[in-house]
């Protein structure tokens, strides 16, 4: 199943009418507190968790983040024919251009202010606010990857993409570390990026190892 159907499912299970369950709910306590059973009837007073700022931060530099790695996939054509790493490249230009369309969306709907996300660079490895992302290239990386070619720019590209997608793994480990991911949509996020990129830094783990 699509992210973009999940979001969708997710999305119409909000506006559903609420139906009691059949059965009592645990209410989890907070660290170091009991739990709590809920009737039927009250478990539909509990409200959906809400999206913090945490969220926020995360969607705003998950922004900047997708928007290099793709930066550095449209390099890939011009010099390398390398049919893995081309297919693997396309691959990731393709999903993560899916995902920028439902990060816009999140932040839309939910009126966070862009505040030049898109156009602060962020190739230092920071946002334009100079929080850090883990993981972005420097302007010099980024330079130097451009201008490799051939056997030199398919290892930097296997070696920074690494990097940079095990940036992105650490961002979601820090999302729930900070409080954030509670929300349905943020989480289910999250976790597909956790795994997705999972995925992708194995395969190219291989193909680094062949080379």
């Amino acid at each position: 199943m699509s992210l973009a159907l999940v979001f969708g499912l997710a999305a119409c299970t909000a506006g559903a009418p609420q139906v009691a369950p059949t059965s009592p709910v645990v209410q989890l306590g907070a660290p170091g507190e009991e739990n709590h059973t809920l009737s039927p009837e009250d478990s539909l007073n509990l409200e959906s968790p809400k999206h913090t700022e945490a969220d926020e931060q995360f969607m705003l530099d998950m922004m900047q983040h997708h928007d290099q790695a793709i930066t550095m996939t449209g390099f890939v054509d011009d010099r390398t024919d390398d049919r893995d790493i081309r297919l693997l490249a396309e691959r990731m230009k393709v999903s993560q251009t899916d995902e920028l369309a439902l990060i816009t969306k999140w932040l839309q709907d939910r009126v966070v202010p862009l505040n030049d996300a898109r156009a602060g660079g962020g190739h230092d490895g920071h946002d334009s606010d100079g929080h850090s992302m883990p993981g972005m290239l420097t302007e010099t990386q980024l330079a130097e990857l451009e201008a490799a070619d051939g056997a030199e720019f398919e290892r930097l590209f296997l070696e920074y993409m690494i990097m940079h997608h095990e940036g992105a793994v650490q961002m979601v480990t820090e999302l729930y570390a900070a409080g954030g991911g509670h929300e349905s949509e943020t989480d289910q996020f999250a976790r597909h990026v956790e795994s997705d990129q999972a995925v992708e830094i194995a395969k190219m783990r291989q193909l680094l190892a062949a080379r």
